[in-house]
């Protein structure tokens, strides 16, 4: 499927309000109610649009902490990765993994309630011999800036 300007400001519009009435939405992006249901459909039907979900207000909730990582593995290999990977994903604190150039593999972000809850994963990562060689953990103070939707229209200006 190629996309259009069109398309492009649905996405872009749908991850700023993923409850968005179809009404509203059609309004936005100049079309009709029923062609643009049609797009949104074929946007879903074809994988563009994953998911919705509700944006969590965790300060609300109490304290938590975020940690960047930066972790290098001993070895290079692809099972490596893979082992590396597989134990991971199943940690529900870490909200983000990147692969990443530069000094280090892996680009972490934990999301935990405390820096000994945060110490306790990357002990038990240790022990669990996945292959970390080393990890830097850089804690956040604050972040003023964090924006939950991709500049679609800058990516990809139609």
């Amino acid at each position: 499927m190629k996309l259009d300007r069109i398309d492009i400001k649905i996405l872009s519009e749908l991850q700023k309000n993923g409850r968005i009435t179809n009404v509203e939405l059609a309004d936005l992006v100049n079309l009709s109610p029923s062609p643009c249901l049609m797009r949104v459909k074929k946007l879903q039907s074809e994988g563009y649009i994953q998911s919705y979900s509700a944006q969590i207000n965790v300060a609300k909730l109490g304290q938590t902490l975020t940690v960047f990582t930066e972790i290098t593995l001993k070895n290079h290999r692809q099972i490596d990765f893979a082992r590396f990977l597989a134990a991971i994903e199943k940690i529900d604190s870490v909200i983000e993994c990147h692969l990443v150039s530069g000094g280090y593999d892996y680009l972490v972000k934990f999301v935990t309630a405390s820096i000994a809850d945060y110490q306790t994963i990357m002990e038990r990562l240790i022990d669990m011999d996945i292959g970390i060689d080393k990890y830097f953990s850089f804690v956040v103070l604050k972040s003023p800036i964090v924006k939950p939707h991709m500049p679609l229209n800058s990516l990809f200006p139609l």
